[in-house]
């Protein structure tokens, strides 16, 4: 769990760099949406498909993103 500080920061970083719109409730909320949450998905992708748990088939790039 993030402080609200590094929510606040979360969402300037991410709205300001990249032109995205976030409303949210509480900062919390938007901490844990944070691009600094997640795996590095370059990372994890080619190690599970050389596991032999998934084989990737296309790339997506999020466009919205709803929670609650």
């Amino acid at each position: 769990m993030l402080p609200s500080s590094a929510g606040r920061a979360a969402i300037s970083s991410t709205s300001c760099a990249r032109g995205i719109l976030i409303r949210t409730r509480s900062m919390r909320g938007a901490a844990e949406e944070a691009p600094g949450a997640y795996k590095d998905v370059e990372r994890v992708a080619p190690a599970t498909e050389q596991a032999g748990l998934a084989k990737r088939v296309a790339f997506l790039r999020p466009v919205v993103c709803i929670k609650g």
